[in-house]
């Protein structure tokens, strides 16, 4: 069984910053990558980052240049480094875990309000 356990939301004011982890744990496996979504009030669920477990990463066109996926691949986690947050960026931001078996494991959602 594998967990994906996201933390780090809360609140925090237009233009500030905010960090978010993502801990995937478990029975032996090996990630192809891991992603982070996210799912504001009244929208679809949308992609924000993606990085591979050789470090490349992917951008969803809203957030490109404020914020930064990384990972630690020892621990099997992954951040999200938030800079310049608008309101919208509001929503409960979900991590997933792809193996190379093509098994995806979410994790239950951390919220973000970005309010002043």
């Amino acid at each position: 069984q594998v967990q994906v356990v996201e933390s780090g939301g809360g609140l925090v004011q237009p233009g500030g910053s905010l960090k978010l982890s993502c801990a995937a744990s478990g029975s032996r496996f090996n990630l192809q990558y891991m992603a982070w979504y996210r799912q504001g009030p009244g929208k679809e669920r949308e992609l924000v980052a993606t990085i591979t477990s050789g470090g490349s990463t992917n951008y969803g066109d809203s957030v490109k240049g404020r914020f930064t996926i990384s990972r630690d691949n020892a621990k099997n986690t992954v951040y999200l480094q938030m800079n310049s947050l608008k309101p919208e960026d509001t929503a409960v931001y979900y991590c997933k875990a792809r193996s190379y078996a093509a098994l995806d494991y979410w994790g239950k959602g951390t919220l973000v309000t970005v309010s002043s």
